[in-house]
């Protein structure tokens, strides 16, 4: 039974601050300022980059659409005695939104997942995400948090990731608040919430703060260097789930041309000794799938104890996602990332 979520004043939550660096706004001590006002008679919005990112806003799972629970239904009745609740996190910059999720009502403390949802930087919730954190936290019996961070291009590199970076902060030491274990705690993202995942230990060891003990990924952004890589040239041209086009305007609301190569935003070209124990579930019909072998091998290479890469065969990116379209896949990359996360939080070898 889901418990009640429990809004909160919503202007005060750093998803939903309008404020961002990255906010187009015309500056009345601009000499350009005359045109500006000229071009926003003309169209609405008035910069290109924000009428680009309208329909993918719009057409990402309904984002926009004001009744999102008509296109985002929950799938509890899949997921019975899981309870779900809402958690703000005290930062810096406000309270982040965390879904919260519990595999049974439970006293002893379980292990504690922080999810990063996807969407390339700029579109997505922890709603849209919600079969597959359902499923994580069922099958593993773990505690999932999911996260509501900030969104590219008004919240560019490192916002987004940073929110996330808290939410594990506040995880170390208050899991127990929610049930969990600070002494087992994992990261997890899909797309580019598994870029997150993927940056946070390097982001986390940087600062001189405990690693992550586990990292599972599913077709995880791990490069911004996309075109290095043959599978994406052969396959992004004319992908459906996305394409080159898509994916290097993902890049440029997210981050600048010298970021592309920071180890924070493309993990793979960070140093990945020490890292945490890994899973990566791609695709061979995935764009990103070298740069996850490529991954995958370096970490290897490192020397890190535990990398499982699951490649899956004919699936495209996101295959993870929606229930019951290819329902074997899907088990079965849900039943290695359960044993992976037993492994590595449960301490169940």
């Amino acid at each position: 039974m889901n418990q009640a979520l429990q809004p909160e004043d919503p202007l005060l939550d750093v998803d939903r601050r309008s404020d961002g660096p990255g906010v187009t706004h015309i500056d009345a001590a601009d000499p350009a300022t005359p045109m500006y006002e000229l071009l926003a008679k003309l169209r609405k919005p008035v910069a290109l980059r924000d009428i680009m990112i309208r329909p993918v806003r719009e057409g990402y799972a309904g984002q926009d659409l004001p009744d999102l629970a008509s296109v985002l239904p929950s799938w509890e009745h899949l997921f019975p005695g899981q309870t779900v609740s809402e958690k703000r996190i005290q930062s810096p910059d406000g309270p982040i939104r965390c879904r919260v999720y519990h595999p049974d009502a439970g006293s002893v403390p379980r292990p504690v997942v922080i999810y990063c949802h996807g969407g390339g930087f700029m579109v997505g919730s922890s709603a849209d995400t919600d079969y597959m954190t359902r499923r994580i936290c069922s099958v593993a019996k773990v505690i999932v948090v999911s996260v509501n961070y900030r969104l590219a291009p008004e919240w560019p590199f490192p916002t987004g990731l940073d929110d996330c970076l808290e939410v594990y902060q506040w995880a170390r030491s208050h899991a127990g608040e929610i049930g969990g274990d600070p002494g087992r705690v994992g990261v997890a993202g899909d797309s580019s919430g598994g870029n997150f995942a993927a940056a946070l230990p390097l982001r986390v060891c940087d600062r001189g703060l405990p690693v992550p003990d586990a990292v599972a990924m599913f077709g995880p952004v791990l490069d911004f260097c996309f075109e290095e890589y043959e599978s994406f040239e052969r396959l992004a041209a004319t992908g459906v789930v996305f394409d080159a086009a898509f994916l290097g305007f993902a890049r440029g609301a997210y981050c600048r041309y010298a970021q592309w190569r920071h180890p924070h935003a493309s993990p793979i070209r960070g140093s990945l000794s020490g890292y945490p124990p890994s899973f990566l579930a791609v695709g061979t019909h995935d764009p990103l799938i070298d740069s996850c072998r490529a991954f995958a091998a370096k970490l290897e290479a490192s020397g890190s104890q535990d990398v499982q890469l699951a490649i899956v065969e004919g699936m495209p990116h996101g295959f993870y996602f929606w229930p019951g379209i290819f329902p074997k896949q899907e088990a079965d990359i849900y039943s290695a990332v359960a044993s992976f996360l037993d492994r590595h939080l449960a301490g169940n070898s």
